[in-house]
């Protein structure tokens, strides 16, 4: 958590409404998520986000879960209600509502996700319940692919990278591409960015840099291409609208983490 981005968005959130809350970043253990909900029982605090490796542990232990945390067996925001702790995952409406945003809708769409972990898996079930007409999974671990494709509702296949072609979305659920100079030709090796064209939307879930070499590539084959931040923003701003019940100021967001990661860039 230490170059969490969540305090800045959540922080700001607060600021921007004049909320006396407060978000702070603890450093949990592996095998200790279990432990850190109990500190929210205990000690009364209104919500948690959960990141890995504990997603899965969180899942286990909360009272309630949200029909997007129980179908992910995940868990990346705890909030108390009442007596009770509901665990949810924010990912998929995040994803989601920046396809939306950007102005792309997933609908009878062919889609192809690169990546079956945790955020691959989200993508799927988002891309399904958002009425997907196919989605092929990519992952060289053919358990896995199996496992995301399970979520997809009866649309979701097993495929390759060849898929790209056919694809009117590609997405880059993978952490290939993070930290790398947008010239660099590691990252877009995630796709082959030859396959790809005007028409196509490459959403790549790297934040960092703001135009990894996926998108860079896809760009200049004419495809139209957004990066994860967006996703991240209202991820975030989900998880503050469950916490407090309050609308959360998107853009006050949006400014915060931008300055915060221009400021980490400099």
């Amino acid at each position: 958590m230490t170059h969490s981005l969540s305090p800045v968005l959540h922080n700001a959130a607060f600021v921007a409404l004049g909320m006396d809350w407060t978000y702070v970043a603890f450093h949990v253990a592996t095998g200790l998520g279990a432990k850190a909900v109990e500190a929210v029982r205990v000690l009364g605090i209104e919500g948690l986000s959960v990141t890995m490796p504990h997603k899965s542990d969180v899942a286990a232990v909360v009272d309630v879960l949200s029909d997007d945390a129980a179908a992910l067996g995940a868990v990346n925001t705890v909030l108390r209600r009442n007596s009770r702790l509901v665990g949810d995952s924010t990912d998929g409406h995040g994803f989601m509502a920046a396809l939306s945003e950007a102005g792309f809708d997933p609908a009878g769409k062919c889609c192809m996700v690169v990546g079956a972990g945790g955020a691959g898996r989200a993508v799927v079930l988002a891309l399904a319940r958002g009425g997907a007409a196919r989605i092929v999974v990519v992952n060289r671990d053919p358990g896995r692919a199996g496992s995301a494709v399970a979520l997809g509702g009866g649309v979701a296949v097993v495929g390759g990278v060849e898929c790209a072609a056919e694809s009117d979305l590609v997405v880059n659920a993978t952490p290939v591409g993070m930290g790398l100079a947008h010239n660099s030709t590691v990252g877009a090796g995630v796709v082959d960015t030859d396959l790809l064209g005007p028409g196509q939307f490459v959403y790549d879930l790297v934040y960092h840099p703001a135009q990894t070499p996926l998108l860079f590539a896809a760009a200049g084959r004419g495809a139209t291409v957004l990066n994860g931040l967006p996703m991240l923003v209202h991820q975030a701003a989900r998880q503050f609208e469950l916490w407090t019940g309050e609308v959360a100021p998107l853009e006050a967001m949006r400014v915060a983490v931008h300055h915060e990661l221009s400021s980490r860039v400099s």
